[in-house]
Order: structure tokens, then sequence, then C-alpha cells
């Protein structure tokens, strides 16, 4: 068996579902305010505006969002590293470790428990793997 051991930069680069919740803020609307996430947050769970600004923090500490500006009433956030580059990271950390670094038992996983639907598999079978390879 394949052991992840994860290095002291990786456990601290690690989102937990409320800080992705907040990337995933900062992403879709660009640089935010403390109220901007807090509003948008609270719409899918209590959440206190404190416990937001120290996520905030948290993420600028983690080197995931900058302070952009200092305004009158708080901070401006911005993310600093992209989605696609967090998402990547977590997926294939998530694969590494569930499933032992096999991509195709995840996707096997997926199949089978019907979250993805055919017309998705022939989508990603057209996909470029890499240097203009696809899956065939």
């Amino acid at each position: 068996m394949i052991t992840l051991d994860l290095g002291v930069r990786e456990r601290v680069l690690r989102l937990n579902e409320q800080e992705l919740e907040a990337m995933k803020v900062l992403w879709d609307r660009g640089d935010v305010s403390v109220r901007d996430v807090y509003q948008e947050l609270s719409l899918h769970w209590p959440v206190p505006y404190t416990a937001v600004m120290t996520m905030l923090g948290v993420l600028e500490g983690k080197q995931h969002v900058e302070i952009v500006s200092a305004e009158e009433r708080g901070f401006i956030y911005r993310a600093v590293r992209q989605r696609d580059e967090v998402l990547g990271e977590m997926a294939s950390e998530f694969v590494a470790r569930v499933f032992d670094g096999s991509g195709r038992e995840l996707v096997e996983s997926l199949i089978k428990a019907g979250a993805v639907r055919r017309e998705e598999l022939e989508e990603l079978s057209r996909l470029p793997v890499s240097e203009g390879e696809a899956v065939r």
C-alpha cells in the first residue's frame, strides 16, 4: 500500500471546506471585501462575520490571497493562486490518498456511482492529456 506523506508546506497550503468556499468567491468575483465573502457564504450556511475575517487572514498567511487595498471599512482581498492550480493540486492529493494514485480507479468509482454521464465521458475522452495527446 502506498502512503501519502505530506510535507509541512503541503499541509499548510491545504484548504479546508470553508476556505475552499471562500476561495471560490474570490475566483468568481475578483477583488472582494470581507463583507462580500461573508454575504456570499452566509447564503449557504450560518457563518459569523468575524469567522470570515479570520478565514481571510488565514488564507493570506497560506499565501492563497493578498490584500490589494485598505478601504475605510476594511481590506480588499484578491486570490493569488489560480483556481485550476489549486483544484488540480487538491484533486491529485485526493487521488493519491484515496485511490493510491490511480486515476483509473477514481473514474471507475465515479462511473459505478452514476456520478458521470456518458456524454461527459465522451467529452473527457477528447481532452488533451499532455503535449497534444488525447486519451483514446
